[in-house]
């Protein structure tokens, strides 16, 4: 393939927003990815050199992956609105409309709380509890999959 359209199809790709571009032509094929997808880590595992030089037990802490030490979530009290579905995720019922609640809303058992989209349906989520919200889990617009915890209401 020639480097000339080769650089055109990169660019074209960089420029848009498909994040991947295949093309065969003859024989010869090329794939061009736009970066990582978000969410996913990519990891690189060198072997480890081979010798008699240093003993295995003194090599062993330094050749072995450290995990990042995550501090554990707050405890959070209270009871858990969960979503029934997988689906995106949206606090009000339109664009630029109010949210159904906010943060020390008081909500009554089976008051709608947010819409789940799934499959191009508008899905009114109601709770099962009444209180009041204490926190809310989940951004406006962000998929949410089933049994993930979308309210805590106290």
């Amino acid at each position: 393939m020639d480097l000339r359209k080769l650089k055109t199809l990169i660019d074209l790709v960089a420029e848009s927003g498909i994040s991947e571009l295949e093309v065969t032509e003859g024989e010869s094929k090329v794939r061009i990815v736009k970066g990582a997808l978000p969410g996913q880590n990519q990891m690189v595992m060198m072997p480890a050199p081979a010798g008699p030089s240093a003993p295995s037990s003194a090599a062993a802490p330094v050749m072995q992956p450290t995990a990042a030490v995550e501090p554990a979530p707050a405890e959070v009290t209270g009871h858990v609105v969960k979503s029934p579905m997988v689906g995106t995720f949206y606090r009000s019922s339109a664009p630029g409309a109010a949210p159904f609640v906010e943060i020390g809303s008081s909500v009554k058992e089976g008051e709608t709380v947010c819409i789940i989209e799934a499959m191009k349906l508008l899905n009114e989520i109601e709770t099962d509890a009444a209180g009041v919200i204490k926190q809310i889990l989940v951004e406006n617009g962000q998929p949410v999959e089933y049994g993930q915890p979308l309210f805590i209401i106290g």
